[in-house]
């Protein structure tokens, strides 16, 4: 997805900015994300929707033939197994449009980064 808008200031802003097919997928994303980590907030980081607990939990965004997750590198060896079936970097996963999205899969790895972060101090303001 080529967004023409380049600055957002919140994620149903972001989610707006997209064809109803893929709004629809990045609800379902977010809604499970916040099943996963009820305790996490919401912002806009790297024009990019993104829940912090702790600092940084997970990042998403579509583009034109996916829908990139950001669960950092630990969050992506950890599930190197179950991710083996899509395209994957040190710190992200692509999940293609015309596939239905990995809900358990993501839900799961949501909760190892909540688990992760929930070890850490929290960031002083």
């Amino acid at each position: 997805m080529e967004n023409k808008k380049t600055s957002f200031t919140s994620i149903d802003e972001y989610i707006a900015a997209f064809p109803a097919d893929v709004q629809t997928k990045l609800e379902a994303l977010r809604a499970t994300i916040h099943a996963a980590a009820p305790a996490a907030a919401e912002k806009i980081s790297y024009q990019m929707p993104t829940f912090t607990l702790n600092g940084n939990l997970v990042h998403f965004a579509a583009f034109k033939n996916h829908i990139g997750f950001y669960p950092v590198p630990t969050g992506i060896a950890a599930f190197k197994r179950e991710l083996s079936g899509y395209k994957t970097a040190k710190g992200s996963v692509q999940f293609p449009l015309d596939q239905p999205l990995p809900m358990t899969l993501i839900r799961k790895i949501v909760r190892f980064r909540v688990a992760e972060n929930l070890k850490r101090a929290p960031k002083k303001k």
